[in-house]
């Protein structure tokens, strides 16, 4: 039965918003965006190869799967992260997007969300992995859903923006099960609900 997994980049104050490019999500004012890129090695590199390489499938919230399909699709296959994002299949969580999905390999979830996810991790094949998806994410937290989570957190603090884990709600003990730190200081870790 595959895990779900969460994989998303922190700053260490918890930022999760617009890791990858300064206009990725400006959303609330943000202007930080691009964040994340400073710290990018090989070290990080081989960790999300590894990662990829035990992923069967894609959930993404509408904000990031429209962020994604503008992207990763053009790029080509010999970037093995395009190769492994464009070949899987993707579930796509959104009330106001309609199949048929351009992004190749990609549907909506249908019905009730977390009903929809619970089947699919019944579903024989690789890991399903969400990437960025925060409001999907705290959605597969409050039922239980989530497997684990692997964090990449930056050594930068941003001081606002969209937070992956809300500031109420229910305690939520996690257990440490791997953890390395890239030579840009970020440090690279999987923790288990407890």
């Amino acid at each position: 039965m595959p895990k779900l997994s969460v994989t998303e980049f922190l700053s260490l104050d918890g930022v999760m918003q617009g890791p990858g490019d300064p206009d990725e999500d400006r959303s609330g004012g943000f202007a930080h965006g691009g964040w994340h890129r400073p710290y990018v090695d090989d070290v990080f590199i081989k960790a999300a190869s590894e990662g990829m390489a035990e992923t069967g499938g894609f959930l993404f919230g509408r904000k990031t799967y429209e962020i994604m399909a503008a992207h990763w699709p053009s790029q080509p296959d010999s970037d093995p992260f395009a190769a492994v994002l464009n070949g899987l299949p993707k579930h796509v969580a959104s009330t106001t997007l309609r199949e048929p999905l351009e992004w190749k390999g990609s549907a909506l979830l249908q019905g009730d969300v977390p009903a929809a996810v619970a089947e699919l991790k019944e579903q024989p094949g690789g890991d399903l992995v969400v990437l960025g998806s925060g409001e999907l994410v705290r959605t597969l937290m409050e039922h239980d859903l989530v497997d684990e989570f692997r964090l990449m957190i930056d050594p930068i603090v941003l001081g606002g923006g969209k937070r992956l884990f809300p500031e109420e709600g229910p305690v939520r003990p996690l257990r440490l099960v791997n953890s390395s730190t890239s030579g840009t200081g970020m440090l690279i870790t999987t923790y288990v609900p407890e």
